[in-house]
């Protein structure tokens, strides 16, 4: 299926799935009330998120589209290992191996080379400013 270029609003999008591959027109304040909702209903998919980034780019807005890229593939990794990555990122709680090796996981495990690439460039950052865990 040859998909065309998204539009904005991407709500208008008929194609547009919850991460779940629940059509997003099933995803009404009706269904909600009525309890017929899930969290898997409300949680973005990779496919909006790269819709999102095309138009972001499209409109000269490289930056946000390169954040959403990486939110896109971090839809491939659990919840749970999201968390740790953000704990490791922050300043002064890994080593400059332990996000060598979070950036490998994200390229190897989860598919997700953009997302790995920041990573590293952090890794390289924090050690040109001291802020690793010298523990």
């Amino acid at each position: 299926m040859h998909r065309t270029r998204p539009q904005y609003p991407l709500i208008d999008d008929a194609s547009l799935q919850a991460a779940n591959g629940r059509p997003l027109s099933e995803i009404t304040p009706e269904a909600a009330a009525g309890g017929a909702l899930g969290l898997p209903d409300l949680q973005i998919s990779a496919t909006t998120l790269q819709a999102q980034a095309q138009i972001a780019r499209e409109a000269g807005f490289r930056q946000l589209g390169e954040n959403l890229e990486r939110a896109a593939e971090l839809t491939r990794v659990p919840n749970a290992e999201v968390l740790r990555m953000y704990e490791l990122l922050r300043p002064g709680r890994s080593s400059f191996d332990e996000l060598a090796a979070l950036a490998q996981l994200l390229e190897e495990q989860y598919d997700a080379p953009i997302c790995a690439a920041l990573v590293r460039e952090a890794a390289h950052v924090y050690r040109a400013r001291g802020l690793f865990d010298e523990t």
